[in-house]
């Protein structure tokens, strides 16, 4: 049988995306008609056609990218399900370790960004009566699209090349204690990491302060970076209550009360606000002051999250992992 049936979940899943894309694929032919066509300094009954057309596009395209976020966390949910079925998982991180794995989650993670930057813009657009930022919006959706093309189809080779009789790593052998300081960036140690987690942190707090977008852009998307290992290989075992157990997934799962979604989520909406900043920095119709104080917000929900573990742990035990 083939892995794409091994679950509900799956089947769930694989409906939803074959419906979404489906949709997708019917708004992103309107969109290139729209496109080739439109002038809006033309009081055509053709224009006034494609005003139309293109409201309930945009309508179209907003539900499905919605519903596209939505399918991104029971995804995750799914694949963690499937360590059920798949000899020698223990959670999502040995399904992903398999071939196509990691670059599907990469790709959906990208187009997340992507999809937001395109929600932004289209909330501007709905706030005019120019409709001066319809092309530039049908056009990133085209790019979008592009790159749900690819998810889609890596979907299918992921899910599809998940063996039932043989048996893959599990996060302990992946994310083995022994070889910890190879694995970590820049040779540092585990000591080394979250002195810098906490540097990088702290600057952050002072360019959202200084209003310094690109530094800060930059100092997020090496935060992001240095906080991946540092809650793998640091605060996972606060959260496990085990010095052996290290692993980004198993902290998505209800044993630990799903905190691990709130933990990723928060980090990430925390660079994509960040993002946010310097893509509509000259955009004088939005407040960009917001995109600063809802980044700061979210990174420092991510930080206390993760450092309330350790908190605890001690409070608790009176010592330190």
């Amino acid at each position: 049988m083939s892995s794409i049936f091994l679950s509900n979940e799956i089947l769930i899943f694989l409906f939803l995306q074959t419906t979404i894309y489906t949709l997708l694929l019917i708004s992103f032919i309107y969109s290139i008609t729209i496109l080739r066509d439109w002038d809006f300094k033309k009081s055509t009954a053709l224009q006034y056609k494609l005003e139309k057309r293109s409201y309930l596009v945009i309508l179209i395209i907003s539900f499905s990218l919605f519903i596209k976020i939505l399918l991104f966390f029971y995804f995750i949910f799914s694949i963690d399900n499937l360590s059920h079925f798949v000899v020698g998982a223990m959670c999502a991180a040995g399904i992903f370790s398999l071939e196509y794995g990691e670059i599907s989650l990469f790709l959906k993670l990208t187009n997340l960004f992507f999809i937001g930057i395109w929600f932004v813009l289209n909330s501007l657009d709905l706030k005019r009566k120019d409709y001066k930022y319809t092309k530039i919006k049908l056009l990133l959706f085209i790019f979008i699209f592009i790159c749900l093309t690819f998810e889609y189809i890596l979907d299918f080779k992921f899910l599809s090349n998940i063996p039932l009789n043989e048996a893959v790593e599990c996060c302990s052998v992946i994310f083995e204690t022994s070889s910890i300081s190879s694995k970590i960036p820049f040779g540092l140690v585990n000591s080394s990491l979250i002195l810098i987690f906490y540097i990088l942190f702290v600057l952050i707090v002072i360019l959202n302060i200084q209003k310094k977008s690109i530094l800060l852009l930059f100092f997020n998307i090496l935060f992001v970076y240095i906080s991946y290992f540092a809650v793998t290989y640091f605060f996972s075992t606060y959260i496990y209550e085990l010095p052996t157990h290290q692993c980004p997934f198993c902290m998505l799962q209800s044993e630990y009360y799903f905190i691990g979604y709130f933990i990723w989520s928060a980090l990430f909406l925390g660079l994509f606000f960040s993002i946010c900043s310097v893509v509509f920095y000259r955009n004088n119709s939005l407040d960009i002051y917001k995109f600063y104080k809802i980044s700061l917000l979210f990174t420092t929900i991510f930080v206390f999250l993760v450092t309330f573990f350790v908190l605890k742990y001690y409070v608790v035990n009176g010592v330190f992992l």
